[in-house]
């Protein structure tokens, strides 16, 4: 393997943070909104699949770790099309095919056994990406510009199609023929973003993400080369330094000659298999075909509209509102963070408790928890500290402690870490 040495050594948190500093663009590449933790990549949404395209290292000249971040933030790549396989493993049970982590009883977000929901359009992009949380996917993305961006879901015998072509966005479920329309938000200096749904869910999502976690908490360094997708590439190996962290470490395959991130991959400390990777199996940076981004509703769907945003479905201040009245009805609004980078941890309140002494008043209980309690006791292990008692509930990357008087503590941090920030 072509080796590639870091010019500030293994513990060059410093280093990292000093040198990234003075390099051209480094500052840009860390403006990246840090989510909570790595929960935010791993959690909401979007996992990624084992790469292929490995047939041996190419011989590389040699890179050091701030130049490649450097050239990874000044990449003004906006044209491709491509493969992406995803995979995502959390630990957690599979979805039963059909549905989707956002669907109660029957499917009602729109994406029940028979492909339809009650009272939701099975279109709806919120809830259709939810899929991504677990398992493996395949994916088909193509972008011309800031204006035109495609991503499909392959399913068997289906595809989900989610289409931004200026302002007008389109999602398409061909397993129900139900087509939603909306308008592209705007962004914070009046012009037109891409949708939420379309961000995230490709190795260059995940990878700026990852940047903004980059500080002196953090060791950067090259580790070689790979071929991904038939392209050469150097592998940036990012580790957290923090022992409360249970990300074991991030590499991302780097495009040699235009910086694009070709492939993501998040192992745990644990060991194991990764539990994000996400990469592409083909990629091409030609301009993709005008009618790539064309749609027209197929006879006989079923369309669905967001008028531009005003129904509080889609885009515009109305959906954000509408967005946050939901966290506020569920009792998930107020959020507090807690650290900062790798460490950080989300605090937050349910409504009543959810703990086994909680009932309707959010009362104590003991004894007489009932099923609740004995649910909670099987899935999760208890722990006590100053706050009381509660669960902490484990996958390979995300913990959350629940404490019995319903306060929620959860970050890509160890059981130990939960319990003492409940304590304070």
């Amino acid at each position: 393997m072509a080796r590639n040495e870091p010019t500030h050594g293994t513990d060059g948190a410093a280093g990292a943070g000093e040198s990234a500093g003075r390099a051209p663009g480094r500052r840009k590449a860390v403006r990246y909104a840090v989510p909570v933790a790595v929960a935010g990549i791993a959690a909401a949404s979007i996992g990624i699949g084992t790469a292929l395209a490995s047939s041996g290292d190419p011989d590389l000249p040699g890179i050091s770790a701030q130049d490649l971040i450097a050239k990874m933030a000044k990449s003004d790549t906006q044209q491709l099309s491509g493969t992406v396989k995803v995979t995502t493993d959390l630990g957690l049970p599979s979805m039963p095919e059909g549905l989707s982590l956002g669907d109660g009883p029957g499917g009602k977000a729109g994406h029940g056994p028979a492909g339809k929901g009650e009272g939701e359009d099975a279109a709806s992009p919120q809830a259709k990406l939810t899929e991504l949380a677990s398992g493996t996917h395949t994916l088909r993305v193509a972008a011309d510009g800031p204006d035109k961006q495609r991503l499909s879901i392959v399913e068997r015998a289906a595809e989900y199609s989610l289409i931004r072509n200026g302002d007008q966005v389109w999602a398409y479920d061909s397993k129900s023929n139900t087509v939603h329309r909306s308008t592209a938000p705007k962004d914070a200096k009046g012009g037109k973003e891409a949708p939420e749904e379309l961000r995230g869910a490709s190795p260059q999502d995940l990878a700026k993400k990852t940047l903004a976690a980059v500080d002196d908490s953090t060791s950067v360094s090259v580790d070689g080369t790979a071929k991904v997708a038939g392209r050469d590439a150097y592998q940036l190996v990012i580790k957290p330094k923090q022992a409360e962290s249970t990300v074991g470490a991030v590499r991302i395959a780097v495009d040699a000659k235009n910086g694009v991130p070709l492939k993501f991959t998040l192992a745990p400390k644990g060991g194991g298999k990764a539990v994000v990777e996400a990469a592409f199996t083909k990629v091409d940076f030609a301009k993709p075909a005008a009618d790539t981004f064309a749609f027209t509703p197929p006879k006989g769907a079923k369309i669905t509209e967001d008028r531009d945003g005003k129904d509080g479905k889609g885009g515009g201040k109305a959906g954000a509102d509408d967005r946050k009245k939901g966290l506020d009805e569920s009792g998930l609004s107020g959020m507090n963070v807690i650290g900062k980078s790798w460490t950080s941890i989300a605090e937050f309140k349910t409504p009543g408790g959810v703990g086994p002494g909680a009932g309707a008043k959010g009362a104590k209980g003991g004894k007489d928890a009932g099923p609740a309690g004995a649910l909670l006791d099987g899935l999760g292990s208890k722990v006590s500290g100053s706050f009381g008692s509660g669960h902490v509930f484990s996958t390979r990357l995300v913990n959350a402690l629940v404490t019995d008087d319903g306060k929620v503590y959860v970050g890509a941090v160890t059981k130990d870490a939960l319990v003492k920030a409940a304590s304070k």
